[in-house]
């Protein structure tokens, strides 16, 4: 059975989920804005290993 909330914590649970929406949208833009120096960082390490400068761990 459905319990029905008052509106306070209507409001609540509400402001939780936007906040958790607001987060996870900086984080896609932080991720979009990465996607350059991250394929640099990969292109530098991908040379290295070609050229032998890299160690197995």
């Amino acid at each position: 059975m459905l319990k029905t909330r008052s509106a306070d914590e209507q409001n609540a649970i509400a402001a939780i989920i936007l906040e958790e929406l607001e987060e996870e949208a900086k984080w896609d833009a932080a991720f979009a804005k990465s996607q350059d120096l991250l394929a640099s960082m990969a292109a530098e390490a991908m040379a290295e290993y070609r050229a032998g400068q890299t160690q197995k761990l």
